[in-house]
């Protein structure tokens, strides 16, 4: 088995000049100059040349290297689409159906911009604080102090209030109560036309079918991004059905369909299903260089491309 590294990405995007200087993702002109150094140090794959490998002992060649991109933001097409042209390299895309089919903002992306639009985020927590006061009258929910002193635990990349704001309104509450208080700060925060907003900010179903037409790969990301490893039995069949629903409409070949778990969302359950409903390969975001086989198809290990440095690259090694 050939050592792989798959890279993950997220948004790519000219970001310290744009409207949304505080969003995390990844600067347009870096990830040209991660691509040219890829080009000349890595061997890129396709997919399809992974799922060869795996279930057909293809070899793949030495530094072999895939990238990723995540949740189906219009950067794809508008920014890394004509690089990998370019270049000569497929991605593999993983595209939240909804976003594409109904217009909506994942309540993901909802918090990556209100947490860009506000600098002082003690403003965000005092508003989540004076929401939960009027939810508990009507859910039973615990105290602010109970979540803040719960959940506020600075990270690597986030200060505390960040995280809280994170983990709160991402994981903490029941979906009805997240989707209230993310409506709230969304509507407040960004005033703007929440569909209009999705179709700046995602693919469209044109620009998907041009990239499918130029070789690029697409994949399962769910229909609405839920949490798989959180759904009941039917529901996670629904939330996969959309989703494969939406990818054969575009022209997919649904015998070799892959997935990245939303959120990096998988357990042992999630695996036993996408099995059974013949999934090829599934990516995690578990951070580690991958040596795939049909004992780990479904817990694919990705870099993240924030997690790539310059360092690195120079010493022509990703891990």
């Amino acid at each position: 088995m050939s050592e792989l590294s798959v890279v993950m990405y997220h948004y790519v995007r000219e970001i310290k000049n744009s409207s949304f200087p505080d969003i995390k993702g990844l600067e347009l002109k870096d990830f040209r100059e991660q691509i040219k150094y890829l080009k000349e140090n890595y061997n890129f794959i396709t997919t399809e040349e992974l799922i060869e490998s795996v279930y057909n002992n293809y070899k793949l060649p030495p530094k072999s290297v895939l990238l990723t991109f995540d949740d189906g933001y219009v950067d794809h097409y508008t920014n890394v689409f004509p690089i990998l042209k370019e270049f000569g390299i497929q991605g593999s895309f993983y595209i939240p159906a909804k976003t594409v089919k109904e217009h909506k903002v994942l309540d993901v992306n909802k918090i990556h911009f209100i947490l860009a639009s506000v600098p002082d985020k003690s403003k965000i927590v005092a508003d989540i604080k004076d929401l939960l006061i009027d939810i508990k009258e009507r859910h039973d929910i615990n105290d602010f102090e109970y979540y803040y002193k719960k959940l506020a635990i600075e990270s690597r990349y986030d200060t505390a209030e960040v995280i809280f704001i994170k983990r709160l309104l991402q994981v903490e509450l029941e979906e009805e109560i997240r989707m209230e208080i993310v409506d709230f700060l969304f509507k407040k925060y960004l005033k703007v036309s929440e569909p209009n907003f999705a179709k700046q900010l995602y693919l469209n179903e044109d620009q998907i079918k041009e990239m499918i037409s130029e070789g690029m790969h697409i994949g399962c990301h769910g229909y609405n991004h839920y949490w798989w490893n959180r759904l009941k039995p039917n529901e996670l069949e629904k939330e996969i059905d959309l989703s494969l629903d939406f990818l054969e409409s575009l022209g997919v070949d649904l015998s070799n369909w892959t997935a990245a778990y939303p959120y990096g969302s998988h357990n042992e359950d999630v695996e036993i299903f996408l099995e059974k409903k013949k999934c090829k390969l599934a990516f995690t975001t578990k951070v580690g260089i991958e040596n795939a086989s049909l004992s780990n198809r479904l817990q694919l290990k990705r870099l993240d491309t924030n997690d790539i440095t310059k360092e690195q690259l120079l010493n022509k090694r990703l891990l």
